[in-house]
């Protein structure tokens, strides 16, 4: 596996050896002992499949304390713009964002700690999105960021036709949460 750091510290692309012949293809998403090595000592609790079709943008979302999680995210099926934003306490890039490209083809996985929001952008017909997380869904922790931030200004790949949930649609602004991030990480 080959392990890319960004400039936010924390975030990481994961690529996996992928080996292949005319039958198909074999790779492994996840090694406890090879992410260690690589830096990434987490426990994951609970994998996660979605389905999206073009256009759907699912975030900016993150757990508040006590329900934080760490994510390793990949696509099986289709193409997604996939989106972490710097919110931890203190940080040198807090506001600032970074995006993979994430396919079926490429295979590329992206690691984002506790303390970012996540989201993504479905760029084909149809995407099968996993995650693996580190701590339990809890719908009283669940928080967001509007995806179209002008702070935070994310190049969406795609900006007319986007599909949103209700709640999606309402969260609050970056401003907003950065006012309140002590209390959303419990200090």
């Amino acid at each position: 596996m080959n392990f890319k750091n960004f400039k936010i510290s924390g975030l990481v692309a994961v690529e996996p050896d992928v080996f292949g012949d005319k039958r198909g293809f074999f790779l492994e998403f996840y090694n406890k002992e090879k992410f260690a090595e690589a830096g990434i000592k987490v426990c994951f609790v609970q994998d996660n499949h979605s389905r999206s079709s073009r256009g759907v943008l699912r975030g900016l979302h993150f757990q508040k304390a006590p329900f934080v999680q760490d994510k390793l995210v990949r696509v099986v099926r289709g193409k997604v713009f996939d989106v972490a934003v710097d919110l931890r306490l203190g940080s040198p890039t807090l506001g600032q964002w970074e995006a993979v490209t994430l396919s079926e083809e490429n295979k590329k996985m992206f690691f984002i700690p506790q303390g970012f929001a996540h989201g993504f952008l479905a760029l084909s017909e149809v995407v099968d999105f996993e995650y693996k997380v580190s701590n339990f869904y809890s719908s009283e922790s669940e928080m967001g960021i509007v995806f179209d931030d002008s702070e935070i200004n994310i190049k969406w790949p795609i900006r007319s036709k986007i599909i949103l949930s209700e709640k999606d649609k309402n969260w609050p602004s970056f401003a907003q949460v950065k006012n309140q991030l002590k209390e959303i990480w419990g200090r």
